[in-house]
């Protein structure tokens, strides 16, 4: 089965920087897409950003473009999320997920989820 970690989560200034990871184990083939969503609390899970495996082809919410930039290491397995100008807006459980099945933009378009590192951007 497929296990993702994230790491990289903590309390952050606005306007500073994070760069989130997620390592990537037991995929087979290593060639499927990965993203990322985050959840504040009590609210819906909402697409942040996503790449494709083979020609690294990316995608970006509006509420983050230009200000967060998704990448990947395909010998490590691993997705990371390099973000900058922080928003206290951006405050979210960050998750990572891999393998999707359907439409990018929703949590019920991909396979498998990792447990969530928090981001908190406060004074």
């Amino acid at each position: 089965q497929v296990q993702l970690v994230e790491s990289g989560g903590r309390l952050v200034q606005p306007g500073g920087s994070l760069r989130l990871s997620c390592a990537a184990s037991g995929r087979t083939d290593g060639n499927y897409p990965m993203g990322w969503f985050r959840q504040a609390p009590e609210e819906e899970r909402e697409f942040v950003s996503a790449i494709t495996w083979s020609d690294g082809r990316t995608y970006y919410a509006d509420s983050v473009q230009g200000r967060f930039t998704i990448s990947r290491d395909v010998a490590k397995n691993t997705v990371y999320l390099q973000m900058n100008s922080l928003k206290p807006e951006d405050t979210a459980v960050y998750y990572c997920a891999s393998d999707p099945r359907g439409n990018y933009y929703y949590p019920n378009g991909w396979n498998y989820w990792g447990q969530g590192t928090q981001v908190t951007v406060s004074s």
